[in-house]
């Protein structure tokens, strides 16, 4: 299956930068799949490199009382940007929470993607499902994708995989 492109390495095709190129500076920034690339935080500058590379959505994982950096939703409206919220955290640990964050990458088709959280752990643990459920790729590799992305958190691991396990 997919291996985990992670690295701050810039990259380009045909001379245009790419998805992961315009983010490669957020924290933990990685190309988990083709058109999905994972990070933490970004700042107003990697939205709008996003934007500019042809990035068309962004899913955020973080609680909307958490605090940040700038206003995420109306940034991104101003750049044209698809913003979907699915907060990960105490008390959102249910199997609600992964399905819609599998939904937002489902129905995102061919469009590029831009999965983030403050660090890349909460995204790592969202990752998991979907690598497993939708995308056919075998648990061990997944949990090391999700690794790679930045999970660190047992606990955040342990409900990811309790879930996969119940929904195969």
């Amino acid at each position: 299956m997919l291996a985990g492109y992670c690295s701050l390495l810039t990259v380009y095709f045909g001379g245009m930068t790419t998805p992961f190129a315009a983010l490669a500076a957020i924290p933990n920034a990685c190309q988990a799949l083709p058109t999905v690339v994972t990070g933490g935080q970004p700042s107003a500058a990697d939205f709008e490199r996003f934007a500019a590379a042809g990035g068309e959505i962004v899913l955020d994982t973080r609680d909307p009382r958490e605090p940040r950096p700038l206003d995420e939703p109306a940034t991104l409206q101003r750049l044209g940007l698809q913003y979907a919220v699915v907060p990960i955290g105490a008390g959102l640990l249910t199997d609600e929470t992964l399905e819609r964050i599998r939904e937002v990458l489902r129905t995102a088709g061919s469009r590029n993607v831009l999965f983030h959280c403050a660090s890349g752990n909460r995204v790592g643990a969202g990752l998991l499902p979907y690598l497993v459920l939708d995308q056919g790729m075998d648990e061990e590799e997944a949990v090391a994708q999700a690794l790679r992305v930045g999970l660190r958190s047992p606990d955040l691991l342990e409900w990811a995989r309790d879930y996969v396990h119940r929904s195969q």
